[in-house]
């Protein structure tokens, strides 16, 4: 699939990092990370060789949903530090040579804002259609089925104006009403205040929620639901999610974003591929990189993975750029997902796969979930579904940066607890071992960004079996890579149809594989995978 473009943007060619800020260093000493953290980290995110910070929400906010409760979107929570701060970080990236993104959540606000509160003053406030209030049925029932993400149903009841709101989320997190165009206008005018300020994009928070159905029909039941499941998954959002409208104003966001030089948009969108994709648009006039998670939620096998991996190839529209996603601050993180030798196969697939990849902060040096106890768990999705263990704080656990008091994050008492091992799993060990996960980390980058094969060349699937993945990349008379991934336990066995496949070795999971040569059969332990620099 030849998708080679001479004019690439800093977001094809680079690679997001994403920094939760309330984790990664805390600067003050009241166990929270915050911007002026950041800031002292920013030589360490240069080192390991990414592009862009993507930071997850920094605007003041009540903290009922860590920061997706937005009270105010043009200024910075006190937590985190000020404007001047966060201008001292934009000049600051920018300066090494680093892109800033932004998190920008534009389907809810906090029950706080100032325009929920004048919206549920009463009735008639001019901003009462800014939000989604509906009557009780006849029989006084809510107005639908409509399930909240966070357990039990999507619609709240007011005392004071006798109607119900819409959440999608949490209660206090009331839906905007994206059909009122004085509300389009508000948000699109935020994301100008952040472009003003110099920020290189945002990342667009569950983006496929925006509109939804006018007639709010009843969601059908989900036939494939399990006990285990979430309660938002006992119904198919069919009419809360994904609606047409939806697209309409997704261009007019990235209308504003084209109005300043080479800015760019990543969609937080949960969809199957075929849904997913309509998000680049129509000519790519929507979302620059709708986020595809795919590596997220199917399960860790080879054909699987394969399978998904030239769909999603197949289905991107001409000229749409691919991503990749191993972790977030919603999932379980890859090394508990797949486990400590798998997570260094993961990594290889990520940073060799056609597109760009998301890493997860702490992922580079496989940090794993935390088990938080009951009497210390935070998360709200974790607070409202307590049986399921659905908590969402494991994987937002502090950076492990030494082996000093609480790793180095914080002097204070950390807002979450830290893993026990952080003495031994730390970046300062990981930066002193050539053979640690971050070193490994480092070299696939540094690899990567060296070679357009690698960052921008074509994807060649090879052969995928239970056990392996075999592909290649290749940009135009450029060297060819060939990668061989084992993402099972055992040892497998690639033999390649094409005899002329041979190379040398140029980075492995095992390191004593490294400078070696190997012909069209090559045996692989378990857990194990090859970047082959193939002969002219």
């Amino acid at each position: 699939m030849n998708q080679h473009q001479t004019n690439r943007h800093w977001w094809q060619e680079g690679i997001i990092y994403q920094i939760y800020p309330r984790s990664f260093q805390d600067s003050n000493n009241d166990g929270i990370g915050d911007i002026q953290g950041i800031l002292q980290r920013l030589d360490y995110l240069n080192d390991l060789g990414i592009s862009a910070i993507w930071l997850s929400p920094i605007y003041p906010s009540p903290m009922a949903d860590f920061g997706y409760d937005i009270a105010d979107y043009q200024n910075i929570d006190p937590l985190f530090g000020t404007l001047n701060d966060f201008d001292t970080l934009v000049a600051a990236v920018h300066s090494r040579g680093l892109k800033l993104i932004l998190d920008f959540v534009p389907n809810h606000t906090s029950d706080q804002h100032p325009w929920f509160l004048e919206s549920r003053s009463s009735r008639d406030n001019p901003k009462r259609d800014w939000y989604l209030w509906q009557d009780k049925r006849s029989d006084e029932s809510v107005p639908n089925n409509w399930l909240s993400a966070f357990g039990g149903s999507a619609w709240e009841w007011d005392e004071l104006t006798q109607q119900y709101y819409y959440h999608a989320f949490l209660k206090e997190q009331p839906d905007l009403n994206w059909r009122n165009p004085d509300v389009q206008k508000a948000m699109l005018n935020v994301m100008r205040f952040w472009l003003d300020k110099g920020v290189d994009g945002f990342r667009v928070d569950v983006m496929w929620h925006l509109i939804k159905d006018i007639q709010l029909r009843d969601n059908p039941v989900n036939p494939d639901y399990q006990p285990h499941m979430a309660t938002y998954d006992q119904l198919l959002p069919l009419y809360s999610t994904d609606q047409p409208e939806v697209h309409d104003l997704v261009r007019q966001m990235r209308q504003v974003l084209d109005s300043y030089p080479d800015r760019m948009m990543v969609g937080e969108i949960y969809l199957p591929i075929q849904q997913l994709v309509t998000y680049y648009g129509i000519d790519g006039n929507e979302a620059h990189l709708p986020f595809n998670f795919q590596l997220l939620l199917l399960p860790w096998e080879a054909r699987p993975i394969a399978t998904a991996i030239d769909q999603y190839e197949t289905a991107l529209p001409a000229g749409g750029w691919p991503n990749w996603v191993l972790g977030n601050h919603d999932q379980p993180r890859i090394t508990s997902r797949v486990g400590k030798e798998q997570a260094w196969v993961a990594a290889m697939l990520l940073l060799t796969l056609r597109g760009t990849p998301t890493l997860y902060y702490g992922d580079e040096i496989g940090m794993r979930d935390v088990p938080i106890p009951f009497d210390e768990v935070q998360d709200p999705q974790g607070l409202n579904m307590p049986d399921k263990n659905l908590s969402r704080d494991p994987e937002r656990t502090p950076m492990q940066w030494n082996e000093n008091l609480n790793a180095g994050f914080t002097e204070g008492k950390p807002w979450l607890r830290l893993a026990r091992d952080v003495v031994r799993e730390n970046v300062r060990h990981q930066q002193e071992d050539t053979y640690s996960m971050l070193s490994f980390y480092k070299r696939l980058i540094k690899l990567r960004q060296q070679e357009p094969s690698l960052m921008v060349g074509d994807y060649i699937p090879v052969h995928a079996d239970t056990q392996l993945i075999a592909y290649i990349r290749q940009f135009d008379t450029d060297s060819r890579f060939l990668i061989v991934l084992n993402l099972s336990h055992r040892p497998g066995f690639f033999k390649a149809k094409d005899s002329s496949l041979k190379g040398v070795v140029e980075i492995a999971t095992t390191p004593e594989w490294e400078g070696n040569p190997v012909g069209s059969t090559i045996g692989l332990r378990g857990d194990e995978g090859i970047l082959v620099r193939l002969d002219d």
